[in-house]
């Protein structure tokens, strides 16, 4: 005969279980990494030098004499991208209101400018604006210069707002309809549920992508020297030239700008994905 179970004992059937799941994880890196990858830099650009044989200055030697005006340019570098952010920031804003807008006109001209501008060539859109727009502008008898830097930052700008148009309007639409009715029973007028209500709320759902945005218009920003832009990348070709065009200068001196760039946008990355898992949205 078999043994009868005990009487109030649970069936191992009945049970609670669990679904055991891996998450696959990036491994994420350091300064550590950043200070290994320099060092390996700079030991291969040591070594192309030890081959030379030339009694120049090393590769090493070249970044620290000329470091200061690389980081200068660097700052232009930053100081373009946070110019550009700002002002797309601010269109993209409107641009992303306006495709909410209940005048269909209204909204399907800023669907169309936002898809266009959204889809379009970053490096297209820079030589348009770099080669359209003149150099200076008259108003009221007044003769306002328009540098290349400008032109570029505008150029640059224009993305950027058309990335953040649909940055609004999705954060817009994933607020839950609820949040409307409820704020249309209490005789909130359509203005303020937008701007009391729902836009607060987007807060937290624009912020991750907005500053994912803004590290790849840092990176973007050394587009500019093709244009003929002061910065980084132009005073490191700039450098080489001026150090005789040496072979063996070519990648620490590029790779001094990409360390440059790294050190700036891997902290970036690496808030936006804390910030991302704690606004997730359940």
């Amino acid at each position: 005969m078999s043994a009868e179970p005990k009487t109030g004992a649970p069936l191992a059937v009945l049970l609670p279980f669990k679904i055991e799941t891996t998450r696959l994880s990036a491994p994420r890196l350091a300064p550590v990494h950043a200070a290994l990858f320099g060092a390996g830099l700079a030991l291969l650009a040591g070594t192309a030098w030890a081959q030379s044989g030339a009694a120049q200055l090393s590769p090493l030697e070249v970044i620290v004499k000329w470091a200061p005006l690389l980081l200068s340019g660097f700052v232009f570098n930053i100081l373009i991208s946070m110019v550009a952010m700002a002002l797309g920031t601010a269109a993209g804003l409107g641009l992303g209101l306006a495709m909410l807008a209940q005048n269909p006109l209204l909204s399907r001209v800023a669907w169309a400018l936002t898809q266009f501008f959204r889809n379009a060539p970053w490096l297209v859109l820079l030589f348009f604006v770099m080669f359209l727009v003149p150099f200076q502008v008259t108003i009221f008898g007044v003769r306002i210069p328009l540098p290349d830097w400008a032109k570029a930052t505008v150029g640059f700008s224009l993305p950027v707002m058309a990335n953040v148009a649909e940055i609004v309007r999705g954060a817009v639409r994933s607020v839950p309809s609820t949040q409307w009715e409820a704020a249309d029973s209490l005789a909130f007028t359509p203005r303020q549920i937008m701007w009391r209500i729902i836009l607060p709320q987007c807060v937290k759902r624009m912020l991750p992508p907005w500053m994912n945005l803004y590290a790849l218009v840092a990176m973007a920003t050394v587009q500019a020297s093709i244009v003929g832009v002061s910065e980084m990348l132009t005073l490191t070709a700039q450098v080489h030239t001026a150090e005789g065009g040496r072979p063996e200068l070519f990648a620490p001196l590029y790779g001094f700008a990409l360390l440059c760039f790294f050190l700036y946008c891997y902290p970036i990355d690496r808030f936006t994905a804390r910030l991302e898992r704690r606004f997730q949205i359940r």
